[in-house]
């Protein structure tokens, strides 16, 4: 009988025991660097895919447990995986050192067609310039035309006065209002195709209301419109992510 209850009992520590490293709980560290600027890198639970960032010293918290795999991953740092051990969860002060991303130019390699493009089967005239329908109006209004004659009067040359009146009647102003709209709305509709709704208020954790706001504020980010235009998803997501920490803060401190 006696053995029997040891038995029972020795299986019910075994389960408690089990049980207990099997439970995720909240693990606080802190990342390093020789960057002074630690806010906004990307914390994943690689089994949960639980995702945070870090906030401006660096500091994070996160649920795992012993046998997992956190990714710290940023468009500043070299993405880095550390294996979690028993140990980092009674270190006081867990850290975590990324170094920095050091761009390079990569080796392009060009490869040949035979030259069979629009130009030489005699398309489109070798070397012309493409344009949007904004461009296109822009320049038709600021060419100068040197098929007019001295008829005209223009001092320095023979050339048309539409530029002219154009500039001092404000048309040429407003084109190149024009132009400016037309490529915010070209990043407006990549970053929407790219990204939807749910991601702006599920994974940025920018407020319903303020999405589309969030959007015109990152268009206007000349180094953000350069990644989104390249289409790469990864390095776009993570820059995105750091411009919603800074909108949140402008967000906070308008709200106050």
């Amino acid at each position: 009988m006696s053995k029997k209850v040891l038995c029972v009992l020795v299986a019910v520590l075994s389960q408690s025991m089990w049980s207990q490293s099997d439970e995720r709980i909240v693990l606080s560290g802190k990342i390093v660097s020789e960057a002074n600027d630690l806010e906004g890198v990307y914390v994943i639970n690689a089994q949960t895919e639980e995702t945070i960032t870090t906030n401006d010293e660096g500091s994070f918290s996160i649920k795992a447990k012993a046998g997992e795999t956190l990714v710290f991953s940023s468009i500043r740092f070299r993405e880095k995986r550390i294996l979690l051990t028993a140990e980092n969860f009674t270190d006081l002060n867990f850290t975590v050192k990324l170094g920095l991303v050091m761009y390079q130019l990569q080796e392009v390699v060009v490869k040949s067609y035979n030259n069979i493009n629009a130009a030489n089967l005699g398309i489109v005239p070798a070397g012309q310039r493409t344009y949007t329908p904004a461009e296109r109006k822009l320049k038709t209004a600021t060419a100068l035309d040197p098929s007019a004659n001295a008829e005209n009067m223009m001092a320095g040359g023979s050339i048309s006065a539409d530029p002219l009146l154009n500039f001092f009647s404000g048309r040429t102003a407003m084109l190149k209002k024009e132009v400016k709209v037309e490529k915010k709305e070209y990043f407006m509709r990549l970053l929407e195709k790219m990204f939807t709704l749910d991601h702006f208020v599920n994974r940025l954790s920018i407020p319903k209301e303020y999405v589309k706001g969030f959007e015109y504020y990152a268009v206007d980010n000349d180094k953000f419109t350069i990644i989104l235009d390249s289409k790469n998803r990864t390095t776009t997501e993570f820059l995105l992510g750091e411009l919603a920490v800074k909108y949140k803060q402008i967000l906070a401190v308008e709200n106050k």
